[in-house]
């Protein structure tokens, strides 16, 4: 039987006959921020207080020592059970967090109590972003459903929180540039729901939660299209809605000057060229780069079915480089790569399908032809709001739904996109969208437990290139978390897919 383990790790050696017994009288050793989460994820687990000690616990005693070394490449780790010490030493705190997190994967009850099974893991991600997206404009999640969530992705060994902040249901960041978007564009949400938005306090608040938990969070404020509700604050910079052969998606058709419910998409757009417009986007993004310590600020670009072709290429090239001019890396949707004048170095994030269509590979390989990389969000694998099952209550299907876990599972980052390297692959994220979902139990059932497929994909070698690093293998490991997502609070649908740990 494989150890409950989800990501895969690099390496894993057991020790067969060895384990380490938990109690109350477990001392931890060393770092002073890594021994206060595994006391807390102890704790939380078990049930059990393990004794923090300030300097190096008795060598009869039983200890788990937890350090920074710094060998090994970022964010790797090592972790060594044998039946009286456990040792963590991460290449850099972020590792030696993610160490944590393994350990407490391994914490298993038996009739003898607590145990952790002997192991030698030397662990190191595959890809350096490592993302899960959460929409909050679609319907809007307040500060502490999305530090929860977070929580959760981190330990996972996810490294990025992407917050899609801006649509045509709501705007969801106050600023003070512009202060009319959150006053008159963030009253509303799909379906009639009430809506929302965040200080600039909440939003550091996310910030310093996502920092502590090593991740990095990437704002998005989307942008020509799905810019409905910017025209409800300032007017002269929207268009009026381009209806003619739009989708409604079964939901009202969206009116000038009006909140918009419904989930249709593609009929928005900014006014493309008018100096109001470059004056707006010059305010957004500035106090955006303010706001934000890291290097990603993402600007959207896809669907902008209402913008002309020409209009589009002029406004995502200009846009990128007034990133770029403020210090940050751009990132866009992958429609974006059909400019020919984005600035050097844009990240193109691919949403297409496993197998593409329509040209959405050409366009991404467009990024890594200016100097970017891609960030890989095939829909019809990791799109966390896909529907699980046909007859799942929440969740879409249009990427050729519904989305199984092991549909989930079965892909591999580097055959999505023909043309790319390795290297050109920044990474893998995992977007859930929230047209169905209100609240951190709906996220629950649809992220779980298929996030942690795209969490193998994000950390884990190429599919089939290791042991275990198969179908078989992770729906045995993913199993064994049951009772530990279970202590941590997470409301995951017991998946007919996997034969659960009671």
């Amino acid at each position: 039987m494989s150890l409950p383990l989800v990501p895969l790790p690099a390496s894993v050696t057991p020790a067969k006959g060895v384990a380490f017994t938990l109690t109350d009288a477990v001392f931890i050793t060393g770092d002073a921020d890594a021994a206060g989460v595994l006391h807390r994820l102890v704790l939380t687990r078990t049930g059990l207080h393990l004794t923090a000690a300030p300097g190096t616990a008795e060598p009869d005693s039983a200890a788990i020592d937890v350090a920074v070394d710094g060998d090994g490449p970022p964010e790797s780790y090592r972790l060594s059970v044998d039946h009286r010490r456990i040792s963590i030493r991460g290449a850099d705190s972020a590792g030696l967090f993610y160490g944590v997190q393994t350990l407490g994967q391994l914490i298993t009850r038996s009739s003898d109590g607590w145990v952790i099974p002997g192991v030698d893991i030397d662990d190191a991600p595959r890809f350096a972003y490592r993302g899960v997206m959460l929409d909050v404009a679609r319907h809007f999640h307040d500060v502490a459903t999305v530090t929860a969530y977070l929580e959760r992705a981190a330990s996972l060994k996810f490294n990025v929180l992407h917050l899609h902040l801006s649509d045509d249901q709501g705007w969801r960041l106050a600023l003070t540039r512009r202060p009319e978007l959150t006053a008159r564009a963030a009253a509303s949400a799909v379906g009639g729901g009430a809506g929302g938005f965040f200080t600039a306090d909440d939003y550091r608040a996310i910030i310093a939660h996502a920092a502590a938990n090593h991740m990095t969070v990437v704002p998005e404020f989307d942008m020509p299209g799905h810019t409905h509700a910017v025209g409800l604050a300032y007017p002269e910079v929207a268009a009026p809605p381009a209806v003619d052969g739009w989708d409604a998606a079964g939901g009202p058709a969206p009116v000038a000057g009006e909140a918009y419910t419904g989930m249709g998409v593609g009929f928005s757009s900014l006014r493309i060229g008018a100096p109001e417009t470059d004056a707006f986007v010059d305010d957004v993004l500035t106090e955006l780069a303010e706001l934000t310590p890291g290097p990603y600020l993402h600007f959207g670009g896809d669907e902008a079915h209402g913008t002309p072709a020409e209009d589009f290429a002029a406004f995502v090239a200009r846009t990128s480089r007034v990133i770029a001019d403020l210090g940050k890396t751009p990132i866009a949707w992958h429609e974006a790569g059909a400019a020919a004048d984005l600035a050097p170095g844009t990240i193109g994030q691919y949403w297409g399908l496993v197998s593409p269509t329509d040209g959405a590979d050409e366009r991404a390989r467009a990024f890594v032809a200016r100097g970017g990389r891609v960030i890989l969000s095939p829909a019809d694998a990791v799109y966390l709001d896909m529907k699980p099952t046909a007859d799942a209550p929440l969740g879409l299907t249009w990427a050729n739904g519904p989305t199984s876990l092991e549909r989930a599972y079965s892909w591999e980052p580097g055959e999505v996109v023909s043309g790319i390297s390795e290297d050109d692959i920044l990474g893998v994220e995992a977007p859930l969208w929230t047209e169905t979902v209100r609240d951190l139990d709906d996220i629950d059932a649809l992220a779980f437990p298929r996030i942690a497929a795209a969490a193998e994909a994000a950390w884990s070698a190429a599919t089939g290139s290791a042991d275990n690093r198969t179908w078989e293998s992770f729906r045995e490991r993913v199993g064994a978390l049951g009772p530990l997502w279970t202590t941590l609070g997470i409301r995951f649908p017991a998946s007919p897919e996997v034969a659960w740990t009671v």
